[in-house]
């Protein structure tokens, strides 16, 4: 028999638990467990008045923020609309049936102001990580770095000539922000080349054609993780060029030594760290194996013999040529002792002119040049360190681990949908890498956690 709703009148009372109605498997209840923000409020107390109306609480603002990055929810407006509808998002912000939820524009209010001036994101990134390192999910042996490039919310089509710079009445939070880090080794002070296109809404962002397609408005995103279980350890927003992913990748690793006590054995990345100072910079400040491609341009392609193609002495500091001859720094005693290296940080070994002229290998190493001359860097020994390293298997398993951080930051931008940024300047490029950081390892613990794993373990 088909039943029908009669209209009977509504019940006057209703018994009605959120807690039931929220299933056991959503994800809310999973990263419920290790989002801990009893510190929030005593960071945050020197920034708030003693007096005047009580503000929204700063713990719900965090709590919805980790809703949006955690389901990949990018507009603030439509969070609150998700978070007044959705019972597992009202569970999760503490908000009952009844609780109301705080408008979109009191995020940017408190964003540019006691957000920022506390640095709370980046307190909430640690307190989560320093949750990892407490479930035995960060091992401190193995640490992967890399880069990828974020567009900025920036038009392509209204940038301006970067020889020309802004305009005088160019005005603007985003640009306060770009003037405040010229000087900053990571944004303005990266490189002295004047970028091609400059951004009038965010002039902090690069012009960048690195994806082989048409050119954008991007800032970078810097991962370092633990390879075991692909724990974000640490997070830096830099500009998009390589000098500033270099230094990011220094500071990410001296930071984590310095706040968590992590001293990784080897470092992996590719070879945009695999230059010859930061190979030093790994191999003899800190210790650690660079699984890491030198960066070498030494190879000809013209057919002549390649620095390759001459063996070094390192007892008698010289290189041997094909031919048999000697390649050295000096032919011979000074008196006051010289600096044979240049401004680059290199060596010039020279052959004799009377062997490369007799020699019948000439037409093959320097038909163009008198003697020929090899360069060596000064931190050649790092160099040859990581050669040796490839040559092993374990390089091959860094290889294949190294990957981990990739699929991290195709996470990033297909689950989280954070593709594109939707805040402006340094700033802004920071406070979302930070959450879109702290949202990825809060649902990386929920699956390598789940809820009875210790139980079950005993």
């Amino acid at each position: 028999m088909m039943g029908e709703r009669t209209g009977a009148q509504e019940a006057l009372f209703y018994q009605f638990s959120l807690e039931r109605h929220v299933p056991a498997g959503h994800l809310v209840r999973a990263i419920d467990r290790f989002v801990d923000l009893a510190g929030i409020r005593a960071h945050l107390k020197p920034f708030y008045s003693e007096t005047g109306r009580p503000s929204i609480d700063p713990e719900l603002m965090i709590r919805m923020l980790l809703v949006g990055y955690c389901f990949g929810i990018r507009s603030e407006r439509r969070l609150c609309e998700e978070v007044h509808l959705n019972l597992a998002y009202r569970w999760f912000c503490r908000l009952g049936l009844d609780g109301r939820v705080p408008d979109h524009s009191t995020f940017s209010k408190n964003r540019h102001g006691r957000f920022r001036d506390s640095d709370l994101l980046r307190h909430l990134f640690e307190t989560v990580l320093q949750r990892c390192i407490a479930e035995g999910l960060v091992g401190g042996e193995g640490f992967a770095v890399d880069a990828s490039l974020i567009k900025a919310e920036a038009s392509r089509q209204k940038g301006v000539d970067g020889k020309a710079g802004l305009s005088p009445e160019a005005a603007g939070r985003a640009v306060e922000e770009y003037l405040a880090v010229l000087d900053d080794a990571a944004f303005g002070a990266a490189t002295e080349v004047t970028p091609k296109f400059l951004s009038p809404a965010d002039p902090a962002a690069r012009w960048t054609g690195a994806h082989g397609g048409q050119a954008f408005f991007a800032y970078s995103t810097n991962y370092l993780i633990d390879v075991d279980n692909a724990i974000i350890v640490d997070v830096e927003a830099t500009t998009a060029i390589r000098q500033a992913e270099v230094l990011a990748a220094k500071r990410m690793i001296e930071r984590s030594m310095e706040r968590f006590d992590l001293y990784p054995a080897r470092l992996m990345g590719d070879s945009a760290y695999g230059s010859a100072e930061m190979l030093a910079w790994l191999v003899h400040e800190h210790g650690i194996e660079p699984h890491v491609p030198v960066f070498d341009k030494s190879a000809r392609r013209d057919g002549t013999f390649s620095r390759t193609d001459f063996a070094y002495d390192h007892v008698r500091d010289l290189y041997t040529c094909p031919g048999g001859k000697e390649l050295r720094r000096y032919r011979r005693h000074f008196s006051v002792t010289r600096d044979s290296v240049d401004p680059h940080g290199f060596m010039r070994y020279r052959a004799a002119k009377s062997d490369c002229g007799a020699c019948a290998l000439k037409s093959q190493c320097c038909p163009a040049e008198p003697p020929r001359k090899v360069l060596r860097s000064i931190h050649e020994g790092a160099r040859d360190m990581a050669r040796d390293i490839a040559a092993t298997e374990a390089y091959v398993t860094s290889r294949r681990q190294r990957k981990k951080v990739e699929m991290l930051f195709a996470h990033l931008k297909r689950i989280l949908k954070l593709d594109r940024l939707r805040l402006r300047g340094p700033n802004g490029a920071r406070d979302e890498f930070h959450l879109a950081a702290t949202a990825q390892n809060l649902r990386k613990l929920a699956k390598l956690m789940p809820r009875g794993a210790r139980a079950a373990a005993a």
